[in-house]
């Protein structure tokens, strides 16, 4: 065979087939690639932020919501106490007047005498209150808030002579309570009534004893030589003790010339009637202290002969509850915080 001949034969032999080249991946940019990848950061921060202001919002809108009804509840408050009437109080016809006093007698609660003043000039000022009924359950208080009443009983009793006023006893009437009673015409009590106590006291703590055992050094500077003056945490000292006791001798004093004025010759006085001792109520008629038995129900029915009774005792009503539940007795409470050096009680 010729070269020729193989050579044809080698060009006869098939070809196998070609695969097409592939077309060339087109190339990313390097700041397209950044882009997508930070891309799903950018959607969270965004999504952060603006939940972010919708909360700030929401906040802002309830802010606003609560402090309106704030306003709203102290604007309702003060218009209710401006124009608050006891209207249960009214007068239906010919009745007998009944003012309570009840628990201690002191500055802020209802057995103070700017409590129960006004209930008094209500039940005497009524056309048709033939009497007032004084219902006193009361151990004592304030030598202060009791001698305003007890004058203000005085006055009506001259204004409206013929308005008798009677208190009423249930359970204790003493100190501060019985300095009231000793005021009115006539004082009824229960025969295990607890009456009496015609006495002031002063009561406190010192801790100087205290202080030195657990070493605690009271650092206090005045400016006058008893400006410390019962002060707990300063030592007493013998002239400062007897000042006190002179005070309390005066103030006990005023109260014995208020029973003794109160009561007359009705007063049947033994060495102990002013000693601060407490009695019942029926050896408190034996000694004068007091004039008979009696409910309100029964002075009422059987005395003034008015059995319906019209209640004038001023309570806390809604709005001052409201008040003070906002904060209208700070100051009241800042003020009692600072005065809180211990003063006579009648007791």
């Amino acid at each position: 065979m010729s070269n020729n001949e193989s050579e044809n034969q080698q060009d006869k032999s098939p070809v196998p087939p070609q695969t097409p080249p592939s077309p060339p991946s087109p190339s990313i940019p390097a700041s397209v690639r950044e882009d997508k990848k930070s891309g799903w950061e950018r959607d969270v921060l965004e999504k952060l932020a603006l939940f972010a202001v919708k909360e700030q919002r929401a906040r802002r809108r309830w802010g606003i919501f609560f402090r309106i009804a704030i306003l709203v509840v102290i604007v309702l408050g003060a218009w209710m106490a401006f124009t608050y009437n006891k209207t249960e109080s009214e007068p239906l016809g010919t009745h007998t007047a009944l003012v309570e006093i009840k628990g201690a007698i002191d500055s802020e609660g209802q057995g103070s005498a700017g409590v129960v003043i006004p209930a008094l000039d209500k039940a005497f000022a009524a056309s048709d209150s033939v009497g007032v009924i004084l219902k006193i359950n009361s151990p004592g208080g304030s030598p202060v808030q009791a001698g305003m009443i007890n004058d203000e009983i005085t006055r009506l009793r001259k204004a409206y002579p013929k308005k008798p006023i009677y208190v009423v006893v249930e359970e204790v009437c003493a100190s501060g309570g019985y300095y009231i009673a000793a005021a009115a015409d006539k004082i009824y009590v229960n025969k295990a009534s607890l009456i009496g106590s015609v006495g002031v006291l002063m009561d406190g703590f010192g801790f100087t004893g205290l202080m030195d055992k657990l070493g605690v050094e009271r650092r206090l500077l005045t400016a006058g030589e008893n400006k410390s003056f019962l002060d707990p945490f300063s030592p007493q000292s013998p002239k400062q003790r007897e000042y006190a006791q002179s005070m309390l001798q005066e103030i006990h004093q005023q109260f014995i010339e208020v029973v003794r004025q109160g009561r007359g010759a009705r007063l049947k006085e033994t060495p102990d009637t002013f000693s601060g001792l407490v009695w019942t109520g029926s050896k408190a008629i034996e000694l004068g202290l007091a004039d008979g038995y009696g409910t309100v129900d029964s002075v009422a029915r059987d005395v003034l002969k008015a059995e319906d009774v019209v209640d004038y005792t001023q309570t806390e009503n809604l709005s001052e509850r409201v008040l003070k539940k906002f904060g209208v007795a700070f100051g009241a409470g800042f003020a009692k915080t600072l005065m809180s050096t211990p003063l006579s009680t009648l007791r």
